[in-house]
């Protein structure tokens, strides 16, 4: 079975999408779908869109991972949008959508939670 990321929201140049880009490859997960986040800019409405289509969020600021069951605690917009919205009013990148997962941020142990 080939591990693979739905869709994914990347800015070249980031430190952080780096990171993101060479785990994927070094765990041979696939990308079916790349968004470059400097030519298709995603601000709130469209970030409460993507949150409407998942059930999980990972959402890392720091070195802290907040981990929300949608389905069941969904905070208001306000609060997910707090974990999703960079300061430049835009989706934080890199951020991934696996099946009905999303996760904003890079967090080695999230990857190998949800890619196995």
């Amino acid at each position: 079975m080939t591990k693979k990321v739905d869709w994914s929201y990347h800015r070249n140049g980031c430190n952080t999408c780096g990171k993101t880009v060479a785990y994927l490859a070094e765990h041979g997960v696939a990308v079916e779908t790349q968004v470059n986040a400097k030519k298709d800019v995603l601000a709130d409405p469209e970030a409460l869109d993507l949150l409407n289509q998942v059930d999980e969020l990972y959402a890392t600021k720091g070195k802290k991972v907040f981990h929300i069951n949608l389905k069941k605690e969904r905070p208001d917009d306000a609060t997910l949008l707090n974990l999703v919205i960079g300061p430049s009013g835009k989706l934080r990148a890199p951020t991934l959508k696996k099946g009905r997962t999303l996760i904003v941020g890079f967090d080695e142990e999230t990857y190998q939670k949800v890619f196995g």
